[in-house]
């Protein structure tokens, strides 16, 4: 990656920047940030040595979407993190998103692992979680509804992950990793 390159990410990553602050505080990203963010990330697309293609940028904007779109509908996360990893591939295309959604998956679960340990419930999070993947494996006989219930009721931490905190970590992982 050259810094040509590297200049036409520095949109990209203040808004993922502002999408953190604001998912910390909030626990919420506004649509006008994620829309701002996938609307800028197809703008991009079209721009001479833009980071992806126009293909690869509404391909990447529905691999996005559709990975993180189970977990909206389990309640593990919100809209706004739906829409916010729909931007990362508008940015970036399809197979940035899957890197993104992987290694923000792991930043995500040393964050969460880190949070549980701090208020000392590091135990109940590795019981509630073995409880979750269980129904995740039963989904077909418990039925969706039942696994939703269960992922709310086995909440381990005081506050929910602000998802945004991950992803920027994960994108700024993969922009160095491809820099350096």
């Amino acid at each position: 990656m050259n810094t040509y390159t590297l200049l036409m990410c520095a949109p990209v990553v203040a808004l993922l920047a502002v999408a953190a602050v604001i998912d910390w505080r909030a626990r919420r990203i506004p649509n006008w940030l994620t829309f701002t963010l996938v609307l800028s990330g197809i703008a991009q697309s079209f721009m001479p040595q833009a980071l992806c293609s126009p293909t690869g940028s509404i391909s990447g904007f529905v691999v996005g979407l559709a990975l993180t779109f189970g977990l909206y509908v389990l309640g593990a996360v919100g809209g706004g993190d739906v829409k916010l990893l729909a931007g990362i591939g508008a940015w970036f295309g399809p197979q940035a998103a899957v890197a993104v959604f992987c290694v923000e998956a792991v930043t995500g679960m040393v964050m969460a692992i880190a949070q549980a340990a701090r208020q000392g419930k590091a135990q109940l999070l590795l019981k509630n979680s073995a409880l979750v993947a269980v129904n995740l494996a039963h989904v077909h006989e418990l039925g969706l509804e039942h696994v939703r219930q269960t992922g709310q009721a086995c909440r381990s931490i005081d506050r929910p992950l602000p998802y945004a905190v991950p992803v920027t970590i994960a994108v700024m992982i993969l922009l160095f990793a491809n820099y350096a």
